[in-house]
């Protein structure tokens, strides 16, 4: 580790003694890592006032542009931290100043080989924004097309990558003084961050994932994808297809707009996830933007989430469930889905759904707050120990958006109306919602879930049976404590054999020999004396050593074993 890394790391553990995380980073060895004493910061009477969420927040805005992300980040992956977190983080703002134009045209120069004037007719000098990763101006191309381009900030990548590297020197101290850190430890959502960060630093994903969008959308005509200009866009340049919008204020529609335009919103969401598999992982109102004709546009493909056909499936599977309030699938459809860190209780897990599902669903499914639902499932999870892949806790936070913009435009819209389709298509040839009954269906849904996992589960029985792994553990309190008491009988006795032979065994050696004290062989009554003495302390030991000593015992056999 460099002197400009230790000096990162004391300028954090400043910052975070300001808003009242001293504590975390004295019982970390901050300060013994930085070889002084720990030097006095006072708490800000804002900290103080505070909820942790708050604080952590206002901390992490200002370490700045690495560590703002790194919130924006946490924000997306409700596995990772608790709900007051996620949503505080939710808030996390860029508050950057904008790159002057000439290192906007410089770092167009490097990525894509051309000056400015070479490659746009013009080059808007105000920026529409300014993140911590990039900048975004208006442009015209050569042949007078209105574009957008995305500028990564210059040095911004390695600056990252410095602040990874004092990340991870941290996360090794906290995991050396936290006992408990959660389902995922430090280093682990280091490792998370690690990855998301790169993807979104390489605009080449970005405009991936555009394209894929544009495929998927090329015949929905309420939906509008830009388009990607691939000769002006590298890894740290994406140039895009300029797309007049703006954005959706309830306050100024009509209801019969925004109606229609929540039904657009609905049905492009349906349709990402449930036709595609390929969804927008952030779609909050800043990134979609309404288009004449209540057409609506999407921005920012950095965050997508992916699908499978099998994880649609599921999706649907998990939803019908969830209305059924039937505690017992959902227990199981998360289980299934989630890899837990150990042996979960199932059963706890159900019925602490079961009280769940009995808080947010007492009467109608267009009542249910998705958010709060959303959130305490996922809580549930983490508290199971029980690791919810990330396509899941991306898509939970994709919905909890989605569900807000559709509240403000049309709280009486009939989700379940409109979703009704979508899970007749996925589900057809299984069984047709629209005809059971609720105990019926909650029938075949349990037997789904216990379908899809018997062939796995007998599949590993009979591996284990063929490679000779089998083995069966019956376990009774009663037959324990049996057997540890025959063991520690069984040892005893053993002892108690040895010290017999020993005493008969000095007897005879020593009996004939001297030296003698008037008759009586002294070797004889040494070699006697020590066996007493020696079966005396296993006697004692057993009868007052208590549980430690039968452990002890228990350990002893299995190791000769």
């Amino acid at each position: 580790m460099n002197l400009q890394d230790l000096n990162r790391i004391r300028q954090i553990a400043l910052i975070a003694a300001r808003h009242g995380f001293g504590e975390v980073t004295e019982r970390a060895g901050v300060w013994r890592l930085l070889g002084g004493r720990k030097e006095k910061v006072e708490v800000s009477d804002e900290a103080r006032r505070e909820s942790t969420a708050r604080r952590f927040r206002l901390f992490l805005a200002e370490l700045g542009p690495t560590f703002i992300k790194l919130g924006q980040v946490l924000s997306t992956r409700a596995d990772l931290l608790p709900a007051e977190f996620v949503e505080e983080l939710a808030t996390l703002q860029d508050n950057v100043e904008a790159i002057p134009l000439e290192d906007v045209h410089a770092q167009i120069r490097d990525a894509l080989g051309k000056d400015v004037h070479e490659l746009f007719a013009q080059v808007d000098p105000e920026p529409l924004a300014a993140a911590s990763i990039a900048q975004v101006h208006r442009a015209v191309t050569l042949e007078g097309e209105e574009v957008v381009i995305k500028v990564q900030r210059p040095g911004i990548a390695q600056r990252i990558d410095a602040d990874l590297g004092v990340l991870r020197s941290l996360a090794r101290l906290l995991e050396a003084v936290v006992e408990e850190t959660g389902i995922y430890t430090p280093s682990g959502i280091v490792d998370e961050f690690d990855r998301a960060i790169h993807e979104e630093l390489d605009f080449i994903n970005e405009a991936t994932n555009i394209r894929a969008f544009l495929e998927n959308h090329k015949d929905r005509p309420y939906l509008k994808v830009p388009r990607v200009h691939a000769a002006l866009s590298s890894r740290t340049v994406l140039t895009m297809e300029f797309i007049r919008g703006e954005k959706i204020n309830p306050a100024v529609l009509a209801e019969a707009d925004r109606k229609q335009i929540a039904q657009n919103i609905l049905e492009a969401s349906f349709r990402q996830l449930f036709d595609d598999g390929l969804f927008h992982g952030d779609p909050h109102p800043g990134n979609v933007l309404l288009m004449e004709g209540n057409r609506l546009a999407l921005l920012d493909f950095g965050v997508v989430g992916r699908l499978t056909r099998p994880m649609q499936e599921t999706l649907v599977m998990l939803c019908l469930a969830v209305a059924l309030k039937d505690s017992d699938s959902v227990a199981r459809i998360l289980y299934r889905v989630g890899v837990p860190d150990a042996r979960a209780n199932l059963m706890g897990f159900r019925n602490d759904i079961e009280a769940i599902l009995g808080q947010h669903l007492p009467t109608t499914l267009g009542q249910v707050d998705a958010r709060t639902l959303l959130r305490d499932l996922l809580d549930l999870a983490v508290k199971y120990r029980i690791r919810i892949p990330k396509e899941y806790a991306l898509l939970s936070r994709a919905s909890i958006s989605t569900e807000g913009m559709l509240r403000g435009l049309y709280p009486e819209l009939n989700i379940i109306e409109v979703a009704l389709p979508y899970a007749k298509e996925l589900m057809a040839g299984r069984y047709d919602p629209t005809q059971l009954q609720g105990g019926l269906m909650r029938t075949l849904l349990r037997f789904q879930s216990m379908a899809q996992d018997l062939p796995t589960q007998l599949s590993q029985i009979l591996l284990d049976l063929e490679t000779g792994k089998f083995s069966v553990t019956v376990r009774a309190e009663q037959f324990d404590k049996l057997n540890e008491n025959l063991r520690s009988v069984a040892v005893i006795a053993f002892l108690g054999l040895c010290a017999c032979g020993f005493i008969v065994g000095a007897f005879i050696a020593f009996a004939p020999r001297p030296p003698m004290y008037g008759n009586t062989p002294v070797l004889g009554i040494v070699g006697i004396a020590l066996a007493a003495a020696l079966f005396g302390a296993v006697l004692t030991w057993y009868l007052f050593g208590g549980r430690f000593g039968k452990v002890s015992v228990t350990r002893f056999l299995k190791k000769r074993r």
